[in-house]
């Protein structure tokens, strides 16, 4: 990843970058660009920019989430993820059609919708951030790795999968403190 692609998150973060459509924020971060669309191969610069956003202070997200994320992002992150754009709306519990109709119009998703989007980007900057500080993060793919565990079921959900608990907040937040929990060897 050349160094012009880093990510800086810093005080800066109350500044957007916008895009040609409307102001909708050209990515899932304030000073923290979503992680893009890039050839094969890119994946490290997609997990680095999701790593930012888990990092990025929360009035930055908060302003994100204000703004709205743009909605061409779930079709970014599904193919980051090596899931269907169908199975990750699904999890979320976002409609098909209205996400389709914002893509084609470059209507930015509502607060709620942003917020759920953002909640699976965390997830996946925090399981980055684990690895990282764990040892050698040298070909992890955190992206994938997310998508593979959120699909699994869970003995400490009762046997649910994780991916049926982001369709809200509350659900993103206990799935979050589950994935922290596994990191410091505490299982429930």
């Amino acid at each position: 990843m050349s160094k012009s692609r880093k990510v800086k998150a810093s005080a800066t973060a109350a500044h957007t970058r916008k895009s040609g459509h409307g102001g909708a924020a050209s990515g899932l971060a304030v000073a923290v660009t979503y992680p893009s669309a890039a050839p094969t191969g890119e994946s490290t610069h997609f997990v680095a920019e999701a790593s930012q956003l888990y990092h990025v202070d929360p009035q930055a997200r908060i302003a994100l989430i204000r703004e709205g994320v743009p909605a061409a992002s779930i079709g970014e992150l599904s193919t980051h993820m090596g899931i269907s754009k169908e199975n990750l709306l699904a999890s979320l519990g976002l409609s098909r059609a209205t996400i389709n109709r914002k893509e084609r119009n470059a209507t930015p998703l509502s607060r709620d919708e942003s917020e759920r989007v953002l909640g699976v980007g965390m997830l996946i900057g925090m399981v980055h951030t684990m690895v990282q500080q764990s040892g050698d993060p040298a070909g992890f793919d955190a992206a994938r790795w997310v998508a593979g565990w959120l699909a699994s079921p869970v003995p400490a959900l009762a046997g649910a999968t994780p991916a049926s608990y982001m369709d809200t907040i509350e659900g993103q937040r206990l799935v979050a403190e589950l994935l922290a929990r596994t990191q410091s060897g505490v299982y429930a």
